[in-house]
C-alpha cells in the first residue's frame, strides 16, 4: 500500500519491510529504517557498527525537545543565564524548549507555524449551530448498523440512501430552526446543490472533535465511517457530491488573509500561554490573566486590517491557547507520573517491600521481569504515551488524512472482536514510528517489542488507534490528581493526616503504596478474564486497599461518573 505514495526507487528497511530505510550499516551491509536501526544497534557488537544516512539533509535544524540552555525571566523577558541577566530574546515552547530569537536558528514564530499547522480554528457562532445540526442527526442515525454488516445487498446503494437520511435530517432541523435559512437554501435547491453546506456541517463536527477529545464519544464514529464510505469511487458517482474538505486550522486561516506574521510577533508566547493556578496566589493568577490579556488586545490591534478583524486574530490566539490546555491536561499527567517513578525507584535497586518485579502466572501477571526491568517498561511506556500526546494534534490530523483518503480502501473483517473495518495507515505509521525512535532515544533502553499495531487485528485503524491513546489521560489524571492533593488534603484536615499516619505511616509512604501497586498490576499485561480480553487496573480501582483516599481527594471515577 505505502509503495504508491514513495518514487519507484524507494527501497524499505530490512527488518520490518514497512518503513522507508533512510540508515546503511557498512558491516551489515543492509539498508534500515531509523527505528529498526536504533533497536538492532543499541547493544552488544552491534553497536560498535559504522552507519551512514541514505538521505543526507541540508534544510536547518528544526526545534527540539534538547534544546535546553536558559532560562526565562518571565517579569521582564530578559533570558537569565549563569546567574545573570542578559537581553537575550528567547522564547519558551509548550515541550520546555528554549528557541533563540536573534537570528541564531528556529525562531519561536517558526516553530508556532510549525504548530499551527495543525491546530483546529475554534468554531463560531454560526458553526456552533452547524454543529448542533450535526449532532441531533447523528443522535437518531443507524449508520453503522446499517452499513458494518454482512449482507449481499449492493453495498454502494445502502451507503448512499443513509448518507442521504442524515442530510435530510440536518435539512429538516436546518429549516425548523431557521426557516428563512432553510428556505433559502433547500426551497429550490437538492442536496447536491448544497454541496458546500454539507461539507461545511461535515468538518466542523470533525474540527470540534480534536479540540475537545471527551465530546461526540460515539457519534465522531458515525461520522468518520460515514465520511470514510463516502469517498469511495462508485458511492461519490451516485451520490454526485463530495462530502469531504480539509480541517481548517489556524495556519490556514491566517494565510488566507495573509496574516502569519502575527505567529512571528514577540507577544505570541505570552498571548496564547496557558495561565496555570497551582500555587499560586490569586493576585498572581489575576496578574497573569492581566498581561495575557494586554498582549492579546495588542497583536489584535497591530495586525488587525480589512482582510481580518481584531476578533478573528483572537480567536486565532486562543485557539493556540486551546492548545497549550489540551497539552497541560493530557501530557502533564505522563510528566508527573515519570518524575513520581524517579522519585521514588531506582533502576538498579529496590527497597524491601517495594520491589517492582512479577512474574507471570502469579497474582494475575501476564509478564515476568525483574525489579531493573519493570521499572524501564514503565519507564519506557510512560515516555511513549507522552510523546504521543504532545504530538496528538499532529497525529490527529494525520489519521484523519489516513481515514478518508480515496486511495486507501478498507476491508471489514471479523478481529474477535466483531466486525472492524481494517485499513492501512501510511501517514499515521511513518509519524508513529519516528515519535517511538524518539521515545527509545530518551529512554535509553527498551524493554520487549517496539512494533506499532496500525491497520491490523489488534488496532484496525486510525480512528481505533486515536481512541486508544485519547485513554491516557483518563487513566493517569485521575490518579496523579489524587497523589498531589494528598498535601493539601492532610494540611486542611487534622482528622484525615491522622488516618493517612496510622493506615500508611505518612504521606509520601502513601503516595508510594498507590504506586507500587499501580506500576506493578497496571504494567503487567494483565487485568482481564483470559489472555484475548483488554482489560484495565482502572476497573479493579474499588478493591484496592487505598480506595477510600481517592475519593478523600475528590476522585469520581476515570472517565467523569461517579460511584
Amino acid at each position: 500500500m505505502e509503495q504508491s505514495h514513495l518514487p519507484d526507487n524507494t527501497t524499505f528497511c530490512v527488518e520490518c519491510r514497512d518503513q522507508e530505510s533512510s540508515i546503511f550499516c557498512e558491516q551489515c551491509d543492509e539498508d534500515f529504517c531509523e527505528v529498526c536501526h536504533g533497536m538492532l544497534h543499541r547493544t552488544g557488537k552491534r553497536r560498535k557498527h559504522t552507519a551512514k544516512s541514505l538521505k543526507p539533509t541540508t534544510t536547518p535544524p528544526q526545534p527540539s525537545e534538547t534544546m535546553t540552555t536558559a532560562t526565562i525571566d518571565t517579569d521582564n523577558g530578559n533570558t537569565v543565564k549563569n546567574g545573570k541577566s542578559t537581553s537575550t530574546v528567547s522564547s519558551v515552547t509548550l515541550d520546555g524548549t528554549i528557541i533563540n530569537g536573534n537570528g541564531g536558528g528556529p525562531t519561536f514564530g517558526d516553530w508556532m507555524i510549525k504548530r499551527a499547522k495543525h491546530v483546529p480554528l475554534r468554531l463560531d457562532a454560526q458553526e456552533r449551530g452547524m454543529l448542533r445540526l450535526l449532532e441531533a442527526a447523528l443522535n437518531v442515525s443507524e449508520y453503522t448498523d446499517r452499513i458494518d454488516i454482512i449482507s449481499y445487498s449492493n453495498k454502494a446503494k445502502r451507503i448512499v440512501l443513509q448518507i442521504k437520511d442524515i442530510c435530510d435530517i440536518i435539512s429538516g432541523l436546518l429549516v425548523s430552526g431557521d426557516y428563512k435559512l432553510g428556505a433559502r437554501l433547500f426551497a429550490e435547491q437538492s442536496i447536491k446543490e448544497n454541496e458546500e453546506f454539507f461539507q461545511r456541517v461535515f468538518e466542523v463536527g470533525r474540527r470540534y472533535k480534536i479540540m475537545n477529545p471527551e465530546k461526540m464519544r460515539s457519534n465522531y464514529g458515525k461520522l468518520m465511517y460515514m465520511l470514510m464510505d463516502s469517498v469511495i469511487p462508485e458511492v461519490e458517482t451516485i451520490l454526485g457530491f463530495r462530502c469531504v474538505v480539509p480541517i481548517k486550522t489556524v495556519y490556514d486561516f491566517l494565510k488566507q488573509s495573509e496574516c502569519v506574521d502575527v505567529l512571528h510577533d514577540e507577544n505570541i508566547a505570552l498571548a496564547t500561554r496557558e495561565v496555570s493556578t497551582e500555587f499560586k496566589t490569586r493576585e498572581q493568577v489575576q496578574d497573569e490573566v492581566q498581561r495575557k490579556r494586554a498582549a492579546i488586545d495588542a497583536l489584535c490591534k497591530q495586525y488587525s486590517n480589512d482582510q481580518i478583524s481584531a476578533q478573528d486574530i483572537e480567536r486565532c490566539l486562543s485557539s493556540l491557547s486551546d492548545n497549550h490546555a489540551f497539552l497541560k491536561s493530557n501530557r502533564d499527567p505522563c510528566e508527573k507520573m515519570l518524575k513520581y517513578l524517579g522519585k521514588f525507584y531506582q533502576p538498579s535497586k529496590s527497597e524491601s517491600g517495594y520491589s517492582l518485579a512479577i512474574m507471570a502466572g502469579r497474582h494475575g501477571h501476564r509478564l515476568t521481569h525483574s525489579h531493573s526491568s519493570q521499572y524501564s517498561y514503565v519507564h519506557q511506556s510512560l515516555t511513549l504515551w507522552r510523546e504521543i500526546v504532545h504530538d496528538m494534534f499532529m497525529l490527529w490530523h494525520l489519521s484523519d488524512e489516513d481515514l478518508i483518503s480515496s486511495c486507501n480502501p478498507y476491508r471489514l473483517t471479523n478481529t474477535g472482536q466483531g466486525l472492524q473495518r481494517i485499513q492501512p495507515c501510511s501517514q499515521v505509521s511513518r509519524a508513529m514510528h519516528k515519535i517511538l525512535h524518539r521515545a527509545q532515544n530518551k529512554s535509553g533502553s527498551w524493554v520487549g517489542s517496539s512494533v506499532i499495531h496500525l491497520g491490523d487485528r489488534d488496532v484496525p485503524n486510525a480512528f481505533m488507534f486515536i481512541d486508544k491513546y485519547n485513554q491516557v489521560a483518563r487513566i493517569l489524571a485521575p490518579i496523579v490528581s489524587t497523589l498531589d492533593k494528598l498535601d493539601t488534603v492532610v494540611k486542611e484536615d487534622a482528622e484525615l493526616a491522622h488516618y493517612i499516619d496510622s493506615i500508611y505511616g505518612g504521606v509520601d509512604q502513601c503516595r508510594k503504596d498507590i504506586l507500587h501497586d499501580f506500576f506493578r498490576f497496571g504494567f503487567d499485561g494483565s487485568g482481564a478474564d483470559n489472555y484475548f480480553d483488554a482489560g484495565s487496573w482502572c476497573s479493579q480501582i474499588e478493591k484496592k486497599k487505598f480506595f477510600p483516599v481517592f475519593l478523600l481527594t475528590g476522585f469520581v471515577g476515570f472517565d467523569g461518573g461517579g460511584w
